[in-house]
């Protein structure tokens, strides 16, 4: 009896000193605490020798490609500031992240909940890198079954001390988990459970509220530190300045450097899990810190709320940058008539910043917002493009000879601008309607010259050209595969003679021969050739043209166009696939309208016909 007695205790002790010898001690992990987190502070200094990759590398831990979406042209001083900024708070948050795990015995359930918190740190701070040059399915599949564990062990582990509060956990951890295998079916192209911006929003609150419960029942559990816990709500500070960071990323100045900032700030949710698997054993509850510690942790806690601000926070006499050339908002251009007053001058701010066509903008991005407005209204006042070009020279504009056109002026000075362009002034519908009703009233005043020789299918309207350089009109077959290939070679032998005919193939290109913006045009199409009446035209030619698709027409200016018909013309392939023969009329009148009447019909010959010139 004394034999076994003895046998329970040496086996006792001894597994008590064989664990102790197999779990790491304090010591070591003070080494590798110290080892890890000097190794991330010298690589940045480091960096600051070696070049701006080097840094980047050093201070995100990740390869610096991205360094390129930061700063094209090499880090400026303020993002050199702000990268050794973030490797100081990465290293402090780090440093928090690799404490040794307190000692103390662990059931199963609580032993596998921190193993698989550990692993979740490591994913964040290492595995993130290997695990996603897999494909994206691969990632999403091990966050889903990692968190999937984590969320039930919670549940289970927890001692939550209401059933009402499990319960609570219970659903917020599903809709969390949702969402991840919504991310899943979406990288493996399968049918998703939901999408859209509501759903993206419940979401990201449900997120906001499974965290703010697991921080209750920590507090309920007991064995949690006020740190840990503290680490939780500071998680959520950190993700409710991120979300407007991401929102009104492109508006702010210097959006770059503090979403720099944010990145190393957002391990305090890491440390919070760090800390909630280390803190896991029963029998460990750590004190409440003394009474003077206590203003020293909420002036830690306040700092670490109140710093990502005050970065974004610069001095009055900085450039405040609501809109650049790059902002998205600044893609479309509004009609001035469709904005509100208090939306005039952030237009206005987009057409002075904007890059369109690769062109400079108007002024410099070193200028604040305020400074454009009023260079813009005193622009407005300008008498001349001199007086202008002199104004933006003052500015600091890279093209001050280009000065400023009314179309952009309107929005900081309507009442001016709109003196001389009242149409500027109009909504984009105000401008539709007048536009249709300009090609309805242009169409009215063309008229048929054949009216008694009706064609199988005929129109008139008029025909819209280019103000500047454009030499005539198509027609053509639009679902020829080569069409495009062939208007070019028309196009090139357009002025081979005087009939400015220029023909290829399923494509013959009509030049107009007055200097006009527009043109009277009449289509027909017959089964026979008719009578060539030249009399009271200045010319007359006929061609030769293919179609390959059973389609000929002449283009339609269509809604919002600047050329083309002003009315939809027919097809005049009326026989469908096969040659035709294409007769063109054109004549001026003595105040100076230009007239064509095109008809086609079928025909085999392939010669040029002057039947009049």
């Amino acid at each position: 009896m004394g034999r076994d007695r003895s046998f329970r205790c040496i086996r006792l002790y001894g597994g008590a000193a064989l664990r102790s010898r197999l779990v790491p001690s304090e010591s070591f992990w003070r080494i590798v605490r110290i080892g890890l987190v000097g190794l991330v502070l010298a690589a940045a200094v480091a960096g600051l020798v070696l070049g701006d990759a080097w840094l980047w590398t050093a201070v995100e831990w990740s390869p610096p490609a991205h360094a390129e979406f930061y700063a094209p042209g090499g880090f400026d001083s303020p993002t050199t500031v702000a990268l050794l900024v973030a490797a100081l708070v990465k290293a402090a948050l780090l440093w928090l992240i690799l404490r040794a795990p307190a000692p103390g015995p662990l059931d199963r359930r609580a032993k596998a909940l921190r193993r698989l918190l550990y692993l979740a740190v490591a994913h964040t701070l290492v595995l993130w890198y290997p695990i996603g040059l897999l494909p994206d399915a691969v990632d999403a599949a091990f966050q889903l079954a990692l968190w999937t564990a984590i969320d039930v062990l919670y549940l289970l582990v927890i001692r939550w001390r209401s059933r009402v509060l499990r319960a609570a956990a219970a659903a917020m951890f599903a809709v969390e988990l949702a969402g991840m295998a919504n991310e899943l079916l979406d990288e493996l192209n399968l049918p998703e459970l939901g999408s859209g911006d509501i759903v993206a929003l419940v979401l990201m609150l449900n997120g906001v509220a499974a965290t703010i419960i697991t921080v209750v029942g920590q507090r309920r559990d007991g064995r949690w530190s006020r740190g840990t816990q503290a680490a939780g709500w500071l998680s959520l500070g950190v993700y409710a300045l991120v979300l407007p960071l991401n929102v009104l990323f492109g508006r702010i100045p210097s959006a770059n450097l503090a979403m720099l900032v944010m990145d190393a700030v957002g391990l305090v949710s890491t440390v919070w899990i760090a800390a909630t698997a280390r803190e896991l054993p029963a029998e460990h509850h750590r004190a409440d810190l003394p009474s003077a510690r206590r203003p020293v942790i909420r002036v830690a806690v306040a700092a670490m709320a109140v710093l990502p601000m005050i970065a974004l926070i610069h001095p009055e006499q900085a450039a405040h940058l609501t809109y650049t050339g790059w902002s998205t908002d600044c893609y479309d251009r509004p009609s001035f008539g469709d904005l509100k007053p208090a939306e005039r001058d952030a237009a206005f701010l987009c057409r002075a910043r904007s890059r369109e066509g690769g062109v400079s903008p108007m002024f410099p991005d070193s200028l604040s917002d305020q400074a454009i407005l009023a260079y813009g209204r005193t622009l407005c006042r300008s008498k001349d493009r001199d007086e202008q070009k002199e104004i933006l020279t003052r500015a600091g504009s890279a093209r001050p000879a280009w000065g400023a056109d009314p179309w952009d002026l309107v929005y900081v000075c309507p009442e001016i601008v709109g003196a001389t362009h009242p149409e500027l002034l109009q909504s984009a519908t105000d401008t539709q309607a007048a536009n249709d009703a300009y090609i309805a009233e242009g169409n009215a005043k063309c008229r048929d010259p054949w009216p008694r020789m009706k064609g199988v299918v005929q129109a008139t309207a008029k025909y819209f050209l280019f103000v500047d350089g454009d030499p005539g009109y198509l027609v053509h077959d639009p679902e020829d595969e080569a069409v495009d290939e062939a208007a070019e070679r028309a196009m090139d032998k357009v002025y081979d003679d005087r009939t400015l005919i220029g023909v290829n193939g399923s494509a013959v290109l009509i030049g107009h021969v007055a200097d006009i913006v527009d043109l009277c045009l009449t289509v027909k199409a017959f089964r026979t050739a008719p009578p060539q009446r030249t009399a009271g035209w200045d010319q007359v030619n006929e061609v030769s043209i293919v179609s390959r698709s059973g389609q000929l027409t002449v283009p339609y200016m269509g809604e919002g166009g600047e050329v083309g018909a002003g009315a939809p013309m027919p097809n005049l392939a009326i026989g469908g696939k096969g040659r035709y023969r294409l007769r063109v009329y054109v004549r001026v009148d003595d105040g100076g309208e230009e007239q064509h009447l095109v008809v086609v019909f079928p025909g085999a010959s392939r010669k040029r016909l002057k039947l009049k010139s």
